[in-house]
């Protein structure tokens, strides 16, 4: 098929053998992984953690006790900067924008018929904009996977560059869901037409129904992240998401995102990790005692 979408994506650089991705991925690591293992960039890691609440049995009462924690965390922990976002269902943006007093976390909504984007486009466009008029400062969307499995490229970069209309001033985080695309000649494909579509951030995963984030799809983002920038001057963010648990898989995705971007995207920004569980370890590396905050 030759179209403009498809010929953005057979113009890219970037390589798509799962093999010579994984063999780069190991090599960053193997150089680069424990020079990263420092108090600095846990504290670092800490401030980028998009602090998830996605259960079925999330509440008016549960959510803005889960926004009491972030506030808490302020004048509990001085030295320490906060979170960079709490991400709920966008029908609690306007208890988080509500509930929250810490100035500098903001309020991200999953949206677009999240986790599996099926639902009517009308829906997808009403539910992102009534997040962001609730409050919502960032907006993550799943890319419709299925129609990008079945090659229609231009109704996937149409919905994205809708959803991101819909944002108005809100930044644009499009899932790629990199679980169900499985091959790096997929997930580069998904992420150049996300980037040319208008997304502010390429995040990996839902966490949900699919495998969660994996350091070969990172690396394979980062890289499409890097062609953009070198073609348009932008700088899009990276977020990992599902299943990012434990300080030394936030330290690897640091250290894959350092080594391919650089430091210009070592800010909460351009770099997010999406994680309920996260908080709690990367805490209790950097206070040196288990700790059970979030």
């Amino acid at each position: 098929m030759s179209d403009k979408y498809h010929d953005k994506v057979a113009a890219s650089k970037v390589i798509t053998d799962d093999a010579q991705v994984k063999a780069a991925v190991e090599k960053i690591l193997a150089e680069h992984l424990e020079e990263n293992k420092t108090q600095e960039v846990y504290r670092f890691l800490f401030n980028t953690i998009d602090l998830t609440t996605l259960n079925a049995t999330d509440s008016t009462q549960s959510v803005a006790s889960f926004v009491e924690r972030v506030n808490a965390f302020d004048d509990e922990h001085p030295d320490l900067k906060n979170v960079a976002a709490i991400c709920v269902y966008p029908n609690f943006a306007e208890i988080v924008r509500t509930v929250l007093d810490v100035t500098d976390v903001r309020v991200a909504c999953v949206s677009g018929g999240f986790p599996s984007s099926q639902t009517f486009p009308e829906v997808k466009m009403a539910e992102t904009a009534l997040a962001v008029a609730s409050g919502a400062d960032e907006i993550d969307i799943v890319l419709n996977v299925g129609n990008f499995l079945d090659g229609d490229y231009e109704a996937v970069s149409d919905e994205i560059s809708e959803l991101k209309d819909s944002c108005r001033g809100a930044k644009l985080k499009v899932i790629l869901e990199t679980g169900a695309l499985q091959t790096a000649a997929n997930i580069r494909a998904a992420s150049i037409l996300s980037l040319y579509s208008g997304a502010d951030f390429l995040k990996t995963s839902t966490g949900k129904g699919y495998p969660g984030a994996s350091l070969e799809a990172a690396y394979v983002m980062a890289q499409c992240i890097k062609e953009y920038h070198e073609a348009t001057g932008a700088m899009v963010g990276f977020k990992a998401a599902g299943g990012v648990a434990s300080t030394e898989d936030a330290v690897a995705y640091y250290t894959i995102i350092k080594e391919v971007l650089g430091e210009a995207w070592l800010n909460n920004e351009h770099f997010r990790l999406g994680a309920s569980r996260l908080a709690n370890n990367l805490l209790s590396d950097i206070l040196g005692e288990q700790v059970k905050f979030f």
